[in-house]
């Protein structure tokens, strides 16, 4: 299929399940492409709490493996906050390795990772992400240095900023009060012991906590919805996907407008959840995750007189586009209904 799409993205914004705790659910992510810092690291993990928005921002090495990152996020989360009931993060390579799977295993940890080529599920960690590169950029700006000198400094600073979606400081959130710091000290008199109501403020807070980030789901999901418009299909449906879905690495924009804008047709074998299915690939395609967002498909009306039964010449394993430069052999000119036209 080569005409343009002319219809608003399909599938209604699915939130995930509330947490009902601190650091019961979490999402990740990786800040990738900094510049080496001390000990060489090069990546900053960001692991964030879906309730209390704190979060850690871990300076690690992009070429760490999968053991490293478990003791990693043993030596820190599970150390500070137990262990969490789901992690959402994106397919990076990270999370679909080793991993994924050890941790699961020692932990009991379900992991919930998003459907291919539709990472929207984690829109919390891409947001603190944005703000901890606005605040690192800050700090080696104005102090100069290697921004894993400010790292900790940062973490810092984002844990105890006002956080629209839960009315207060992810810090407050997380502890129950404002964090003591060099700018409002309390009297050491003040300081009081855990006493019942405390306690009771403390999951009056939590209740709070939940309450605002609905609130604010459901305002992201009416906001998202208005732009949407809900598609199923069956189990049997023919179906094309989107082209422009994978990333290419194409240098040579001009020819990007004249390629095929969906590949298939292809077989829906299953529903997974609400808003994605799996499709039947060809056996040339069965390296990748063959499960893709409602948004990305489009279903056959009439079988189509040509089938692609692979990809497309030039595609490659990884569904990327590489433009080759092509020699010009020989030319000539013609002439059409009085007119000069030239051809290579």
């Amino acid at each position: 299929m080569v005409k343009a799409e002319r219809r608003v993205p399909s599938g209604l914004l699915q939130d995930l399940p509330l947490p009902k705790w601190k650091w019961d659910m979490v999402t990740m992510d990786f800040v990738m492409g900094l510049p080496k810092t001390t000990g060489n690291k090069d990546a900053i993990w960001v692991i964030v709490d879906r309730l209390t928005k704190s979060a850690h921002f871990l300076a690690i090495k992009k070429t760490d493996g999968a053991d490293k990152l478990a003791q990693k996020y043993l030596d820190v989360v599970v150390r500070l906050h137990g262990v969490p009931v789901s992690i959402v993060s994106d397919r990076d390579p990270k999370f679909t390795s080793i991993f994924s799977q050890a941790f699961q295993k020692a932990l009991g940890t379900k992991v919930h990772l998003s459907t291919t080529y539709h990472p929207q599920t984690d829109g919390q960690s891409e947001q603190t992400i944005q703000t901890l590169e606005d605040m690192l950029r800050a700090c080696v700006l104005y102090w100069e240095g290697k921004w894993g000198k400010y790292l900790p400094l940062v973490e810092f600073a984002y844990n105890n900023s006002f956080h629209s979606n839960i009315g207060m400081a992810p810090y407050e959130a997380l502890y129950g009060r404002p964090c003591r710091t060099p700018l409002c000290w309390t009297e050491v008199g003040e300081r009081r012991d855990l006493e019942p109501e405390m306690i009771q403020e403390t999951v009056k807070q939590v209740k709070l906590l939940k309450e605002r980030l609905k609130e604010a789901h459901d305002r992201q999901k009416s906001y998202a919805d208005q732009h949407r418009k809900d598609l199923e299909f069956a189990v049997g449906d023919a179906v094309y996907l989107k082209m422009r879905t994978f990333q290419g690495t194409d240098k040579n924009r001009k020819l990007k407008k004249l390629r095929p804008r969906f590949m298939g047709p292809y077989k829906i074998i299953e529903r997974i959840g609400a808003v994605a299915y799996r499709l039947d690939l060809p056996q040339e395609l069965s390296e990748f995750h063959d499960v893709f967002h409602v948004s990305i498909l489009i279903k056959v009306v009439r079988e189509p007189e040509i089938i692609l039964a692979q990809p497309p010449l030039g595609v490659g394993r990884n569904l990327s586009v590489t433009s080759k430069p092509v020699e010009i052999l020989d030319r000539r000119e013609m002439e059409v209904q009085g007119k000069k036209v030239k051809s290579v």
